[in-house]
């Protein structure tokens, strides 16, 4: 059994339009409950005094800054979508006050796009002041080791095609932006305590799982305690949508911690 104390804490739960949405005035985007306010889906996890993000979203910075977190010593990428990667140049506050550079951990493909998105990091002729990260790959198949000694275990998922990495510590998993799950990742969920899936919505989507797949792929999966996130505006205000949740099921939020 892994002995470790661990905090969870979601920095964004939104979709990737984030919540409200520009342009549109549907009640959920106009409401004043805190709830109904979602930046881009992060992360925290808190372990043994040491931090890492599970994502880092064009909202980074704000999420930073939100929650007063002064120190993070590595970023978890689940893929390479915009709304999971663009943040990263805001790392570099923590670059000169921790003075070192940040830890990342990617698969090829991820590392691939990031060397694209943000070649300037990258170049030979470095300009004083960019982001300076230490690239540390990992791969669907096997367990990796944070720098504080946490394994991490991999869980592989598909978002329409593109693979996606959850991941598993002890009995805490993660996952977002799927809409498939196979059945080989599915025995490595298993005996999961606390789970966070995405739910996109109520109606049928093409690369997420609704409210209905995401309750019935934890049932599958057999946690304890499900946390969705992922949550667009389309899903509903919070305070209708959450006290008809089934037992063991609850919608996330910007802000939420748990012990784990």
């Amino acid at each position: 059994m892994i002995q470790f104390n661990m905090k969870v804490t979601f920095l964004g739960t939104g979709t990737s339009s984030g919540v409200p949405m520009i342009g549109c005035d549907c009640n959920v985007c106009t409401s004043i409950d805190p709830r109904d306010q979602r930046l881009r889906s992060s992360l925290l996890l808190s372990i043994d005094q040491h931090n890492y993000a599970i994502d880092c979203g064009p909202d980074f910075r704000q999420q930073m800054l939100s929650n007063k977190i002064k120190q993070l010593h590595g970023i978890i990428y689940t893929h390479e979508h915009h709304d999971h990667t663009s943040g990263l140049d805001d790392i570099r506050g923590f670059n000169y006050f921790m003075n070192q550079p940040m830890n990342l951990y990617l698969t090829e493909r991820v590392e691939s796009a990031i060397k694209k998105e943000f070649a300037y990091v990258f170049d030979e002729n470095k300009y004083p002041g960019i982001p300076e990260v230490n690239l540390i790959n990992i791969h669907a198949q096997a367990d990796f080791v944070l720098c504080n000694g946490t394994t991490v275990t991999p869980i592989e998922v598909m978002h329409l095609r593109l693979p996606v990495l959850g991941f598993r510590i002890g009995n805490f998993s993660y996952i977002t932006d799927a809409n498939f799950i196979s059945e080989a990742s599915i025995q490595k969920l298993k005996g999961t305590e606390i789970l966070v899936l995405n739910a996109l919505r109520h109606e049928k989507h093409i690369s997420h799982f609704t409210l209905n797949e995401a309750i019935e792929m934890s049932r599958t999966i057999g946690a304890k305690q499900t946390y969705f996130t992922h949550i667009s505006h389309q899903l509903g205000l919070h305070n209708e949508v959450a006290p008809n949740m089934p037992a063991s099921f609850s919608l996330a939020y910007d802000g939420l911690s748990i012990e784990v």
